[in-house]
């Protein structure tokens, strides 16, 4: 029959589709067209993804590659898909999750509604108190090495869904493109920037480690945020049977353990008394280690808690030092404009980092009061050489107004001159 369409997909989930990319934000693709460009012809464009996924001609493009570099030096490539295909891939997802989200482990965190790092921090914390060893795992270069095969294998138990299927298998082969325009092929893996790519990550580990886990090793709980995992263990032997079986397993899944980065750790704390090297480990962020806590009862004691790492704390480091008061005062910016700038970010750092041992955050927050008493230095002369007066004149409008700065509000303020 003329027009007649290879598979049946609403034109009402393109567009569904559509509002949860804009909502994503995100840049563009090898194309170079950008959410606001490509909403430009809106219609026009949804209905070309429409209509070539319908037919089964729908063919992605290749993905623009980025290299962002890691805290060791190396780099972690990114694939950004073209907004179009973001769309395209979107719907897919939207198509089969709710076939294979309920299957997944309550203790698997990332990419998931209603579940987030914190949770998985708060659960690492609890599990702590009772397990007293860890095996902190790295999987090397997880998203790049996924099996193609065995991953569509599992894709397979959870959707019958045709077109579905046939776009995933172009998307996992579908090349990186460089900046010179050349084109890098790939037969394993899955791009860390796509839109379908968490889905299927979690898919593989599901299989690959949480319900091997949960078949072999029942009383030995987990968090798992994509490739980020911890296990508890009730000593050290079992720790190392456990680390070993893992990456016995994972060998045969083609996936490596990082051996650098893979470690046991003993959860020291007032009541655990032997003698280990390993007493932290880093888990999303917050650096799990002894720490001095006071009990509502007023008694000091060693608990093993969580609380912002020092990595994080480079990264905001780094990011402050991106903020230019120099601009802020060409720019002819009020202390309050300057306050709507930057208190999203700070507010970020607060709700993520300061949930748990938040005085390592507070304290660490000196730095944007820093960056603030700079500005003051270059906007009023009679501050220009005096730091010390800089920081006492921020702590003075501090006091008159404490929600004025994201930091301030929650209990961080420079200190007053004192009369």
């Amino acid at each position: 029959m003329k027009g007649a369409k290879s598979f049946k997909i609403s034109k009402q989930l393109v567009m569904k589709a559509y509002e949860r990319v804009k909502a994503n934000k995100g840049a563009a693709g090898i194309d170079n067209v950008s959410i606001a460009e490509f909403e430009k012809e809106l219609k026009g464009n949804l209905y070309k993804i429409w209509n070539r996924m319908c037919s089964g001609c729908y063919l992605p493009p290749p993905v623009k590659l980025v290299e962002i570099p890691k805290s060791n030096g190396g780099k972690r490539p990114l694939g950004i898909p073209t907004v179009a295909d973001r769309v395209a891939q979107m719907g897919v997802v939207m198509a089969i999750e709710p076939q294979i989200e309920p299957y997944f482990h309550d203790d698997s965190y990332a990419y998931r509604k209603n579940r987030s790092a914190l949770q998985a921090i708060a659960m690492a914390k609890q599990r702590c108190r009772k397990y007293p060893w860890v095996v902190d795992l790295d999987i090397s270069q997880f998203f790049d090495t996924i099996d193609h095969a065995m991953l569509l294998k599992a894709l397979q138990k959870h959707t019958d869904c045709k077109w579905a299927l046939l776009y995933i298998r172009r998307w996992l082969v579908v090349p990186y493109e460089q900046k010179d325009g050349t084109q890098v092929p790939r037969n394993k893996g899955v791009p860390q920037g796509s839109v379908i790519g968490p889905i299927l990550a979690n898919l593989f580990l599901h299989y690959a480690f949480d319900e091997w886990m949960k078949r072999n090793y029942p009383g030995n709980p987990f968090e798992r945020y994509a490739d980020d995992c911890i296990c508890h263990c009730i000593n050290r032997m079992q720790a190392e049977e456990v680390r070993e079986a893992i990456r016995a397993r994972l060998e045969g899944c083609k996936l490596e353990l990082n051996e650098e980065k893979t470690h046991i750790v003993y959860c020291k704390d007032s009541n655990r008394k032997q003698v280990y090297e390993n007493i932290q480990f880093d888990f999303l962020g917050y650096t799990f280690r002894p720490r001095v806590v006071q009990s509502q009862a007023g008694v000091i004691f060693t608990g093993f808690n969580p609380a912002i790492s020092n990595r994080a704390k480079k990264r905001i480091c780094d990011t402050i030092r991106e903020w230019h008061p120099g601009h802020w005062t060409l720019a002819s910016l009020t202390l309050e404009e300057i306050a709507r700038e930057i208190n999203p970010v700070i507010q970020g750092w607060i709700n993520y980092y300061g949930a748990f041992y938040p005085s390592e955050l507070k304290e660490h927050l000196r730095h944007v009061d820093q960056r603030l008493a700079s500005w003051v230095r270059m906007k009023f002369k009679r501050f220009k050489r005096r730091q010390r007066a800089s920081t006492h004149f921020l702590g003075e409008i501090a006091a008159k107004q404490p929600e004025l700065f994201a930091h301030w509000k929650w209990g961080y303020r420079p200190a007053a001159s004192p009369t």
